[in-house]
């Protein structure tokens, strides 16, 4: 069977955060993605990847830890996920203990979808230089593990570098969440089999396409297989989708691929709005799963 999720920016124009985990629970969802920024910066010249004028809830966002926070409290089973977490703009020691605190209090439910991002002006308000910014991704990810699975964790890297220190509590999930490479680039497969444990590709609508070329999904996966096993990593990585409308062949299809997750978007809108199409999203994964 497929897992299904639902992803949508969280504002305070949205349906509550909390009420949508409860009706995804409800509805038989398997997850919950976040996604985040920061701040847009009102002067910018870097274009935005969609292709068409930013909308407004990419400054509207609530922070995803804690609105995944109120979600967890009103849920048993919902896993909660941020779609995307810009760690490129995220301090790791005080992230590594955001992450821990949720995994924790939500009995180990936190999916961690993570990428470099794409806004310079935003990245260099948080003092990123935009040229490392995956170099800085890894280390940080890396330096958030050794917090995660040690009593007397320490981390010495070019860009992060910090002596023992102690940082509790620890994950429930053990060596701390499944880490989901949101990016499509030809180097991210070999990422993924360094340091993540998946890839969490956005899906391409015709604009997005067309702004960055298309993304060969199965080529990716085959790709991300190979780096895999090249790098002997245990088990199998995870392959999640982000952002899928509600066409049951495109569904398909993609499950055909070899996602095992697909994860759908829901506007940035009131209850009334978003719940119908939740329940018409439920009825789809419904009859896909038989």
């Amino acid at each position: 069977m497929a897992d299904f999720g639902v992803l949508m920016f969280a504002t305070e124009y949205s349906i509550a955060p909390h009420v949508l985990a409860s009706a995804a629970e409800a509805r038989g969802f398997e997850s919950l993605f976040l996604p985040e920024h920061t701040h847009i910066p009102a002067v910018r010249e870097t274009a935005w990847p969609g292709g068409r004028e930013l909308p407004r809830e990419y400054w509207n966002t609530y922070d995803p830890f804690v609105a995944l926070a109120a979600a967890a409290v009103v849920t048993q089973t919902l896993k909660l996920g941020t779609g995307i977490t810009l760690i490129t703009e995220r301090e790791p020691i005080l992230m590594a203990k955001q992450v821990a605190t949720l995994d924790k209090l939500s009995d180990g439910r936190v999916l961690l979808g993570v990428g470099a991002g794409w806004n310079r002006e935003e990245m260099a308000n948080h003092g990123t230089n935009y040229a490392t910014r995956w170099p800085l991704l890894q280390e940080r990810i890396e330096a958030m593990r050794a917090i995660w699975n040690d009593d007397e964790a320490q981390y010495h890297g070019k860009l992060v570098d910090f002596d023992p220190l102690w940082a509790f509590p620890k994950p429930v999930q053990r060596g701390g969440p499944p880490v989901l490479l949101g990016a499509s680039s030809r180097w991210v497969y070999e990422r993924i089999a360094a340091y993540g444990d998946g890839w969490m590709p956005i899906h391409q609508d015709q604009a997005r396409a067309a702004a960055q070329g298309e993304v060969d999904y199965v080529e990716g996966i085959a790709r991300t297989r190979e780096a895999w096993q090249a790098s002997a990593r245990a088990g199998e990585p995870d392959f999640s989708i982000f952002g899928v409308g509600p066409d049951p062949a495109r569904i398909e299809a993609l499950l055909e691929m070899g996602f095992n997750r697909i994860i759908l978007a829901l506007p940035s809108a009131d209850a009334d709005t978003v719940i119908p199409l939740l329940d018409r999203y439920a009825a789809v994964a419904g009859a896909i799963n038989g």
